[in-house]
This record gives structure tokens, sequence and C-alpha cells, in this order.
């Protein structure tokens, strides 16, 4: 299959948002933004163990509301700020429709969504 008939992502994330990235015509076309995701605010919580798990539990939410923009995906670029894309690709291995997608990752700063569309495009 030629790199052109291939589902094509791109995702830049960090801790508590994410940007998606997608053709126009799933196989063909530009890239454009298909969805912006955020890790919903915490409360309070009474411990430190509470805490983390609260975290953990809204970073694997986050994890499923970015693959909901993701059908059927061949190739995926991963970027971002620091962890965040990391703890993606190992949930994304350990998902059964993701085990078999083409993944790569980089390290960016937050760029606005004109600069990331040129970023993924340049990387495929």
């Amino acid at each position: 299959m030629s790199e052109k008939g291939k589902k094509q992502f791109g995702v830049w994330m960090d801790t508590h948002h994410a940007t998606i990235v997608g053709r126009e015509n799933l196989q063909s076309g530009d890239f454009v933004i298909i969805g912006h995701e955020k890790m919903d605010g915490q409360g309070s919580n009474s411990s430190e163990n509470a805490a983390n798990n609260a975290e953990r539990d809204s970073l694997q939410k986050l994890f499923k509301n970015i693959t909901a923009h993701m059908q059927n995906v061949d190739q995926l670029h991963i970027t971002g700020t620091g962890t965040a894309q990391e703890q993606f690709m190992k949930y994304l291995q350990e998902t059964a429709q993701y085990k078999n997608v083409e993944m790569k990752e980089s390290t960016t700063d937050k760029m606005s969504d004109e600069a990331l569309i040129e970023y993924i495009t340049a990387h495929f």
C-alpha cells in the first residue's frame, strides 16, 4: 500500500491537552485539525494515592477521547512536550485495534494549529 493510501494521523499532546490532525478525506487530501481534547480538571483529593489514581484515570479518559477521532489508523506521529506521548504510545500498544499501527514520536513545544498541520505534513 502506498504512503498516500494509508490512514495517517498526528497528535500533539501534553498531560492536559491534545490536538488531533488527520487527512481531510481520510486517505487523501491535506491534513486538517480533526479534534481538540482536554483532560478534565480534578477536584481536591483526601490523599496522595487518591490524587494519583484520579490523575491516571483522567489520563486514560483523555487517551480514549483521542482515539475516538482516529479510526483504522495505519500510521501515527505523536509529538508533545513530555512523557504523555510515551504513555499514549504504551496505551495504544496495549489496545488490540492499535497494536499494528506504525508509530513515531518526537518532542516539540506547544504550537499553533497551523504550525502543527505543517509539522505533521512534513513527517508524512
